[in-house]
């Protein structure tokens, strides 16, 4: 008799949580703490500088449903923190151009796209099904935990040389991605001849339907086994209430971390290396409290119905916004209570948006509700901050209450979560008890 192999999914989520850290946290969280010094160095208003994200979005958005269904997760992977390295690279060299600028933002989003959040969901819920959240919680800790580490690189190497200079050898990190991906990661279970969560054999394509199933839930089921199309999704309103209502609280996420620093500036904190260290401070503990909502979402994700763990944490991260308010040079401790509050809510927003869809749609369905929420989710995150930042100057400079804007749009968020359907008829089962969907054979 031949001995079992152990379950290698566990050191799946080890390699996914350096190269989601790396690839995606790493960049995303320290990006914006040179937003100043491009203000600075080349004369752009605020308008400007946060108008390259999202024009780098609107010109490579189809890369999401186009090419990331298509192709290995682990190449995109590979293939994304490559443009990522060369965006960082670019953007240490920026003459002043315009066109340079929307250039180098859009190698940045490609990277984002390829590298980012979906092959890394793919992965992990190939790999896992009665433990997906608490595999899934893991994974995005690495998100914070190497983010972090930015936190405090980049304002040292600002203070050692040249803005420019820091981006450039900030960026070679991402390059550390590749040997990972390429010996350690694994797309699926069955490349190494093993099922997801370490079973004996593949799990259930889906349970039996219950015996008073109505027409339209036989339709959903059947629908959610094969995976439903983009026709399917649209049709159902659980796919647009979660696409509106993740829309509304990433947007409001990335808007306060895109205009942190500008809010410290607007609230006192006008000395260069002031700023830099309240935004280090808060950035840090934003991204290791981050840490906490990860895992507690994603154990409480796996006991009780989703939905109402994803709307708790849609209203702390409304309600965390106008601590921030609260930071002052004469108060700045107040920096520790914003950042613990909007850190929790925070991490655990982000990772719940795959395990509801999965729950809502299926697993055959997940790569291709994700590719379109992902993309309409990222129009937001990088949209809101320059709409924002419009606000802003509309309002005379007054930053509080372009500010209370994004209050507004974060509890939208939380009602649309609100709205979602406990019971869901394409798997009612699942649905009453909060478990994890069924998994198709890897």
């Amino acid at each position: 008799m031949t001995e079992k192999k152990s379950f290698y999914g566990w050191w799946i989520v080890a390699a996914c949580f350096v190269t989601f850290g790396i690839s995606t946290g790493f960049p995303y969280y320290n990006i914006a703490f040179f937003f100043d010094y491009f203000r600075d160095d080349h004369s752009w208003p605020v308008s400007f500088v946060t108008f390259g994200p999202p024009v780098a979005v609107l010109l490579t958005i189809w890369t999401g449903p186009i090419i990331v269904p298509r192709v290995s997760p682990r190449l995109l992977i590979i293939i994304g923190s490559g443009l990522t390295f060369c965006a960082f690279q670019w953007m240490g060299r920026l003459s002043g151009a315009t066109w340079e600028y929307y250039g180098a933002w859009c190698l940045y989003m490609l990277g984002y796209f390829l590298a980012g959040p979906i092959p890394h969901q793919i992965i992990i819920s190939n790999w896992f099904k009665e433990k997906r959240g608490r595999a899934m919680g893991i994974t995005y800790v690495g998100v914070a935990v190497i983010g972090s580490i930015g936190n405090k690189l980049g304002p040292w190497l600002a203070s050692q040389m040249d803005y420019t200079d820091a981006l450039k050898y900030m960026s070679f990190l991402l390059l550390a991605v590749w040997p990972i991906a390429i010996f350690l990661l694994k797309d699926k279970p069955s490349e190494m001849g093993q099922f997801p969560d370490g079973k004996d054999s593949a799990p259930e394509v889906e349970p039996e339907a219950p015996k008073a199933e109505s027409a339209v839930e036989a339709e959903a089921r059947k629908a959610r086994a094969r995976g439903m199309t983009f026709a399917e999704l649209a049709r159902n309103s659980p796919f647009w209430l979660l696409l509106v209502g993740s829309a509304a609280s990433i947007g409001s996420i990335a808007a306060v971390n895109f205009h942190m620093k500008f809010m410290f500036e607007y609230q006192g904190f006008t000395d260069q290396a002031m700023r830099n260290e309240i935004w280090s401070t808060a950035s840090m503990w934003v991204l290791w409290s981050s840490i906490a909502g990860r895992l507690l979402a994603g154990s409480l994700a796996d006991k009780f119905p989703r939905k109402y763990v994803m709307l708790v944490t849609y209203l702390i991260v409304a309600l965390a916004i106008p601590t921030l308010f609260l930071v002052t040079p004469q108060h700045s401790y107040f920096v520790y209570l914003f950042a613990v509050i909007f850190g929790f809510a925070m991490g655990a927003d982000y990772m719940l948006i795959p395990l509801m869809a999965a729950d809502q749609f299926g697993l055959n369905s997940l790569a291709r509700a994700m590719s379109a929420i992902l993309p309409t989710d990222t129009i937001s995150q990088f949209w809101f901050p320059y709409f924002v930042s419009w606000l802003q100057t509309a309002l005379m400079g007054n930053y509080h209450h372009a500010m209370w804007a994004v209050f507004g749009t974060a509890f939208v968020g939380a009602v649309a979560i609100g709205m979602l359907p406990r019971f869901n008829a394409a798997n009612p089962k699942h649905a009453s008890q909060g478990g994890g969907p069924r998994a198709t054979p890897a």
